[in-house]
């Protein structure tokens, strides 16, 4: 048997030329969905792209509507995934597509040089926080972590009040602190280009909420369980797919920046073009061609 042959007894099924991605409308998922797309468009398929909240995409997964999920950050959305995992209606990819995330509450670090350094010091802060700590969307994960902090008066947060808005909305405000030198909470994580744009640091002692060093996570990838029996190729591909903080932070920049996230990802790989080669082993074509030239010749156009 040649390599071709091989490569082309994994030509998918028609129905799964579709490849339905979702988004909670995070820069973070936004980028690697984006490179997965350019990827899957380079071996033949059309990638779509629906934007919801966490428990949302995880309905929509259940129902099948929903094909991939790249963005599955553990500890922080495990209460939220494990009720559909244990029922067997999600499954996990056992490698996690990125490691060295973290996801936690932060300040500007002129707060933090003042002494809010740990969650226990938030209280303390009260009168120049205003009563707020600011998360991201309605039915994030972090912001319901934090909504359960409140309503259990961890760390004496019982009058505080969560502000929701979205991940745009809450780097605004804090940015704005920074540069006014006024007291704010926030959601931090990485990797994101915020690290680098605001002068930020993050809070010590949320463990038992955000999980052990800083919030570390790891991010996985979620599908359906029939899913790598129904698009082998395209499963295939989803194995292989490893990020880096490095590589996200770079594609993350010009989303901010309102640049597309199939633009920002095209463009990344244009400059490097390495990054595909072990994302394509053993991956082919929709039709069952070799699936490194094909998306090596579509980078190169």
């Amino acid at each position: 048997m040649s390599l071709l042959t091989g490569q082309q007894a994994f030509a998918e099924d028609a129905g799964c030329k579709t490849v339905n991605f979702a988004d909670v409308g995070w820069s973070d998922i936004a980028a690697t969905t984006g490179l997965a797309s350019v990827v899957l468009e380079g071996l033949g398929y059309q990638p779509r792209v629906t934007i919801a909240s966490v428990p949302i995409v995880f309905a929509g997964m259940k129902k099948k509507q929903i094909d991939v999920f790249l963005g599955y950050w553990n500890p922080s959305m495990t209460p939220v995934i494990e009720p559909f995992v244990k029922a067997g209606d999600i499954k996990v990819l056992e490698t996690p597509n990125l490691v060295g995330a973290k996801y936690t509450l932060a300040v500007p670090t002129y707060l933090y040089d003042k002494g809010l350094k740990t969650f226990a010091d938030i209280a303390r802060f009260e009168k120049e926080l205003g009563g707020k700590i600011h998360g991201i969307e309605p039915g994030n994960d972090g912001n319901a972590l934090i909504a359960g902090m409140i309503k259990d008066n961890k760390f004496g947060l019982k009058p505080f009040k969560l502000v929701e808005s979205s991940e745009a909305g809450m780097l605004v405000e804090a940015q704005r602190a920074g540069k006014e030198q006024k007291a704010i909470v926030f959601l931090g994580w990485e990797p994101h280009p915020m690290n680098v744009q605001i002068k930020m640091s993050y809070l010590a002692g949320g463990d038992d909420v955000f999980g052990p060093n800083l919030g570390e996570a790891k991010v996985y990838t979620a599908v359906p369980p029939s899913y790598e029996k129904r698009c082998p190729n395209v499963y295939a591909f989803l194995k292989n797919l490893q990020f880096s903080t490095t590589i996200e932070n770079e594609v993350m920049g010009p989303i901010l920046n309102k640049v597309k996230p199939n633009v920002a990802a095209r463009a990344y790989l244009k400059k490097n073009p390495g990054t595909v080669d072990q994302w394509l082993a053993g991956v082919t074509t929709f039709d069952g061609k070799p699936g490194l030239d094909a998306v090596k010749a579509a980078l190169a156009k």
